[in-house]
């Protein structure tokens, strides 16, 4: 019996013995993951994780913002697809801790925020703020793996307010500040749109209007094309920041807007839902714009129960141009459409130009900086992108198919063959660029570009393209009879 009772003891102990030792592991774990994660302040260039943020979220890796850096292309692309899934969303209005908080938001944005006594010297790029204790950098502008567009944009630097000799403050503010770059790719709609317009407006939503745009690298002209959209999104004055020689202060600043995707808002992103819809009912009330959706007109005698399509036309000497518009125009309209034709260019009036397209009810184009007035078009209307030969529908779906959901516009596409480009006539029929386009393509983005983007016109087979029309008319709230 006593054997026994020693046999069945045994167990017990050893039970013990174990848990002991599980416990043992388990704070020599924990330590070593409050060690591994621990907030990391060896470089300027480093995100500040707090211990806590840190152990609820191991996998999240520190992230180098000095966007300064020079990348190779091709790896900082596939870092790039890597991290798309990682996003970080955006923080709320005002929600920056005692330091400033710098996030790689997205693949292709860094954004700081900071709170406290907020002094900023915009002729020098350096913001003080007194919670700081160390120096920050970053390039305002939401192309950071770019660095041919970074190369235009200026550095800011974030630091600590110096006890002695802390700069006077001149301006005061109550709004919150808001410096991003005009630098880089503007100038060119899409740019305008995807890295600045649209990350603008993610950022600068929260704040209802109470936070001051300041603009480095100042390009009047383009500030006064988009001006309406600013004000929209801002009470204060639009501020050429780094010709000021003020030193303006304010409780809280954000440096750097943040990106989501091409063209777009992601509504599980952002602090209270809003989304691309938003920022299009925005885009509505900056330049008066009067349809919301592509209904017709409940007037049966109006000329607008007529569903109304538009050509975004092109020079020949630009590329990518139709070289039959009026023959698709007298189709279009033997269809039943009330066809325009319009050829934005940077001396276009932009409100003058929405409005046009606002009333369209189908937008057609071949690929390029034009089909961004989609943003204007009503929901519910049809927007056709004419894809240009040589293999480019991922450059078409990435740019305009993707976004187009998101602005709840229905997407054709018309993949342009080899008997409708100008190309068959500029090269033998057995060259490369005809027979195998991706052999152009691994020549790098410059000899694609130049070959399909800025040589090509096009002529669409009007009885293709007839179906294609047919198609969007289909996708109408117009009535057949109509």
């Amino acid at each position: 019996m006593k054997t026994r009772s020693s046999a069945r003891g045994e167990p017990r102990r050893l039970g013990n013995v174990a848990l002991l030792a599980l416990m043992l592991c388990s704070v020599v774990a924990l330590s070593f993951i409050r060690g591994r994660f621990a907030p990391i302040v060896t470089s300027a260039g480093d995100a500040i994780k707090s211990e806590d943020e840190a152990v609820a979220a191991v996998s999240k890796e520190a992230v180098n913002i000095d966007a300064g850096e020079g990348a190779d292309e091709t790896a900082a692309e596939a870092a790039a697809v890597e991290e798309k899934d990682k996003e970080e969303g955006q923080p709320k209005p005002g929600a920056a801790a005692a330091k400033p908080v710098c996030y790689e938001m997205s693949r292709r944005s860094d954004t700081c925020e900071a709170a406290g006594d907020v002094r900023l010297m915009g002729n020098s790029q350096t913001v003080y703020v007194d919670t700081l204790d160390r120096e920050w950098k970053t390039k305002p502008y939401c192309r950071k793996h770019d660095t041919f567009a970074l190369s235009h944009v200026k550095e800011w630097t974030l630091k600590p307010l110096p006890s002695g000799a802390a700069p006077q403050c001149t301006v005061n503010s109550s709004a919150t500040a808001f410096v991003l770059s005009t630098g880089g790719f503007t100038g060119n709609p899409f740019h305008d749109y995807t890295d600045v317009l649209i990350p603008a407006f993610i950022t600068a939503h929260p704040f209802g209007g109470e936070v001051q745009f300041l603009v480095s690298s100042y390009k009047s002209w383009w500030v006064n094309r988009y001006i309406q959209i600013f004000q929209q999104m801002s009470r204060h004055e639009v501020v050429d920041i780094d010709a000021d020689d003020e030193v303006r202060c304010y409780r809280n600043v954000v440096v750097g807007p943040t990106f989501h995707r091409e063209l777009g808002v992601d509504a599980s992103k952002t602090p209270s839902g809003y989304s691309t819809a938003d920022f299009r009912k925005m885009l509505r009330d900056a330049f008066g714009l009067e349809r919301a959706t592509a209904t017709p007109s409940g007037d049966q005698w109006d000329i607008r129960r007529r569903p109304r399509l538009l050509i975004i036309s092109r020079r020949p000497s630009r590329g990518r141009a139709f070289m039959n518009e009026r023959a698709m125009a007298d189709m279009a309209a033997s269809l039943g459409f009330d066809v325009r034709v319009g050829e934005p260019d940077a001396s276009t009036d932009t409100a003058k130009f929405a409005r046009l397209v606002n009333s369209c009810d189908v937008m057609v184009g071949v690929h390029g900086a034009g089909l961004t007035n989609m943003v204007f078009l009503p929901a519910g209307a049809v927007v056709v992108q004419v894809v240009p030969y040589g293999r480019l529908e991922w450059l078409a779906r990435n740019t305009f198919a993707e976004p187009s959901a998101g602005m709840e516009v229905h997407y054709l596409e018309y993949a342009v063959q080899l008997d409708e480009t100008t190309l068959s006539e500029q090269y033998p029929s057995d060259h490369p660029v005809l027979r195998d386009p991706m052999a152009i393509h691994k020549q790098g983005w410059n000899a694609l570009k130049t070959t399909y983007l800025d040589k090509q016109n096009v002529r669409p087979h009007l009885g293709r393209l007839k179906n294609t029309f047919l198609q969007a008319l289909k996708m109408l709230p117009h009535g057949r009879d109509d």
